[in-house]
């Protein structure tokens, strides 16, 4: 299903100069919604419909609540969060700290905004071959950015069943899509054969058997969610976004090196000990997205990764 052609008024998009907020708040634009994209900094180049600069996890709960309601936001979508880089307290303050006092802010305003979090499917951990996992699952995060995104679903939750405020955490599958993060297995690999091309020069890539097999989804279909979402006050508290099927990352690097069209040697290395397909499956059950949100895939992993390339074949030679 493809987002509808309603949007939120006045959308405050947390995050706004990352990978999803940027072409979210690029998206919601299109769809006639007054964007205001939320950074601890101004970004290079600039981010969609007005930028301010806020750090939740420094800055008072106050102070946000006070933006949001001379704004006159209906919706605050929190697409912001850290991983790589960071040090576990900052991880903390990023992904913890950060959606308390967002909670705290939106259920003090005059009129509470609709919130919509984005989570993770990392907040599940890891499933046996072939299980999908659902909303009501047993969560078991077997590493520490799934632990701390989990703990801020679970904030969100509550608040939601204490009746302070109205909101929706979607747990998202691996995102693939323009603008990826260059510290991605994608981006990463993409910079390399975005090197190669521009050189004229064969990619020389050296992977791992990258048998884990995970959910991954298209950032198009993401949006999708994100403005559904945004818009269908009925659905759950938690709603799983993704294709409903686990593919491995090396199959996304293969039809990543296929798009591309760049000539490309791959030299096989062993993958560290104890890790292999036994070890390493995730895959949504998308049932509640379908029947509660109307939401369901509509686009391949490979016109995922052919956008992909695009956005990074046409990024300036560094």
């Amino acid at each position: 299903m493809t987002a509808p052609h309603t949007a939120p008024a006045r959308v405050a998009v947390l995050g706004g100069t990352g990978f999803i907020g940027r072409v979210l708040g690029a998206r919601l634009l299109e769809h006639g919604a007054e964007v205001i994209s939320l950074a601890r900094k101004a970004p290079a180049d600039p981010a969609p419909g007005r930028f301010v600069a806020f750090d939740l996890s420094s800055d008072a709960a106050a102070d946000l609540t006070e933006l949001l309601d001379r704004e006159r936001i209906d919706t605050v979508v929190n697409a912001a969060g850290g991983m790589w880089g960071l040090t576990d307290e900052q991880m903390y303050q990023a992904n913890v700290v950060l959606v308390d006092r967002l909670i705290e802010a939106v259920s003090a305003m005059a009129a509470p905004a609709r919130l919509v979090h984005l989570g993770t499917v990392h907040e599940y951990g890891m499933a046996p071959i072939g299980v999908s996992q659902r909303e009501s699952d047993q969560a078991a995060p077997v590493m520490e950015y799934g632990r701390l995104k989990l703990a801020a679903t679970e904030a969100v939750v509550r608040a939601v069943e204490a009746g302070r405020i109205d909101a929706v955490v979607l747990r998202l599958g691996n995102v693939v899509g323009a603008g990826q993060p260059g510290h991605s297995l994608l981006g990463v690999m993409a910079a390399k054969l975005d090197a190669a091309r521009r050189a004229g020069e064969t990619a020389q890539l050296s992977l791992q058997p990258l048998t884990a097999q995970r959910d991954f989804v298209d950032l198009t279909d993401t949006l999708d969610a994100v403005i559904l979402a945004a818009t269908d006050r009925s659905a759950p508290p938690v709603v799983n976004i993704g294709t409903g099927s686990a593919a491995s990352a090396r199959l996304l690097v293969e039809l990543l090196i296929e798009e591309s069209g760049v000539p490309t040697e791959i030299t096989e290395v062993p993958a560290p000990a104890g890790t292999g397909p036994e070890t390493e499956w995730q895959q949504l059950d998308i049932t509640v997205a379908r029947e509660r949100l109307g939401w369901t895939p509509r686009r391949t992993l490979r016109q995922a990764v052919s956008e992909l390339w695009q956005a990074q074949a046409a990024t300036p030679a560094p």
